[in-house]
């Protein structure tokens, strides 16, 4: 590598995309150093994936109780509190931030603490110093961006939800995206009232439409309060801390408004204007198939290039980037048949194609589906169904998609993701056994398509 730089890879930006790219690339040779104002992980560790599982977790617990009646337990006092949930969740993700610290730091990786901007095409300043890099890695995620709605620096993001100095017992969750719909699920099931707001006809926009319609019902049913073709057109202050939301069907007040109507790059100080980087429509970095922007020094990935915002992708982007910069095997990121979930209640697994996208992409398709009470409810008392769909191509047999909302979707749907990938046909799952008495047989045995 050529000396007069300081270092053969700069990372702004010490995300799970970026730990990843950074670690490998070291491993393999490349003096390597990571720039990170902020908490190593990035969102998915310290306000994304970590925290909300933890939550989602806490949230379950009440329900479990409830049902625990029909199998003969007799649960007196139980009662929540936010406090330790929060401080319990705080001390995790220290331990979690230490963990990537040791991580970076054992192949080398220097960690360069502040805020890095890019000052041209090889070199990035932070604070009153500059470095230059042969070639820098731009991994900085997105953004919670928040509507042109009076009063909305009052509302939340979900950077802040996770730690109220007070438990809201009165939430206004404005959003029907999967951070709106999984925050509606968790505060409902920890005890608050929640009302969730979704401008459009339905939430989850891009998910299979039954699995929307479906999901949407059995919220309903738990409690959550879920308001479609609704609006917020203003917030102010009320008495005691509280907020008065103004809707379009009246006015209401509230302890909390979680704002949560999607995210932007995180790019507004990154120094984009002193490159040639460019920028989509919509705002994303544009790159090509090995991560490099429009500057041929400048290389990014992960949610600010406008893909799969899914933790997992952005690692795997970064195995693919360090092997083709670094470890002399081009590699590319195969994005077919990526499995998913949203952790609501009940939560969603999905993998491959909806019946509208497999429509829209010209296939005669087959639909298996069914809807049932699972053996547990049958005692618990509870009247939650589960949902379980497969989608199939009717001239090849193969397994186009899989979706399910029941619990433990995701856990069900990542083995399927395995089968999609390897291009499992409906005669394949057919000739599985199933693991009986579970939800995830009937997968297995579904043999009636949906009239």
């Amino acid at each position: 590598m050529t000396q007069h730089f300081d270092y053969d890879l700069m990372v702004i930006g010490a995300g799970s995309g970026g730990v990843r790219a950074a670690r490998k690339s070291a491993e393999m040779g490349a003096r390597v150093a990571v720039v990170e104002e902020a908490a190593l992980g990035g969102t998915c560790v310290n306000v994304g994936c970590i925290p909300k599982k933890l939550y989602v977790y806490a949230s379950e617990y009440a329900a479990a109780w409830r049902e625990a009646e029909g199998f003969g337990w007799r649960a007196e006092g139980v009662s929540f509190d936010w406090e330790t949930l929060r401080d319990n969740k705080t001390k995790e993700i220290a331990r979690l931030n230490a963990i990537y610290g040791r991580l970076l730091e054992a192949p080398g990786v220097e960690i360069i603490e502040g805020h890095g901007r890019l000052t041209g095409a090889q070199t990035v300043a932070v604070g009153d110093k500059t470095y230059r890099a042969e070639k820098i890695l731009l991994a900085t995620g997105t953004w919670p961006a928040l509507p042109d709605i009076p009063g909305i620096e009052l509302a939340l993001t979900s950077n802040e939800i996770f730690d109220l100095p007070r438990f809201p017992e009165r939430l206004l969750i404005i959003g029907g995206g999967y951070i709106a719909t999984e925050f509606a699920s968790i505060f409902s099931g920890l005890g608050a009232n929640v009302v969730q707001s979704y401008r459009g006809d339905l939430f989850l926009r891009g998910f299979d439409h039954d699995v929307r319609q479906f999901l949407a019902e059995e919220m309903r049913k738990a409690g959550v309060d879920l308001r479609f073709n609704h609006h917020v057109t203003a917030l102010e202050s009320g008495a005691s801390g509280s907020i008065t939301a103004h809707l379009s069907d009246g006015e209401a007040v509230f302890d909390a408004v979680l704002c949560a109507t999607g995210r932007r790059p995180n790019i507004g100080q990154l120094g984009l204007e002193h490159t040639a980087v460019s920028l989509s429509d919509s705002g994303y970095l544009v790159v090509n198939e090995h991560f490099q922007t429009a500057e041929p020094s400048i290389y990014a990935l992960g949610d600010m290039t406008g893909g799969w915002e899914l933790t997992p992708v952005a690692i795997g982007e970064a195995m693919a980037f360090s092997q083709t910069q670094f470890g002399g095997q081009p590699q590319s990121m195969d994005y077919g048949c990526i499995p998913t979930a949203v952790f609501s209640q009940p939560p969603i697994g999905t993998v491959g194609l909806t019946e509208e996208a497999a429509e829209a992409a010209g296939h005669r398709i087959t639909v298996y589906q069914s809807t049932f009470r699972p053996l547990k409810h049958t005692v618990s008392g509870c009247d939650e169904r589960t949902l379980m769909k497969l989608i199939v191509d009717a001239d090849t047999d193969r397994v186009l998609g899989a979706h399910m909302v029941g619990t433990d979707a995701g856990e069900i749907c990542q083995g399927l993701g395995i089968a999609l990938k390897m291009g499992a046909t409906k005669a394949d799952f057919d000739r599985t056994v199933g693991i009986h008495p579970t939800a995830a047989e009937e997968f297995v045995t579904m043999r009636t398509p949906r009239s």
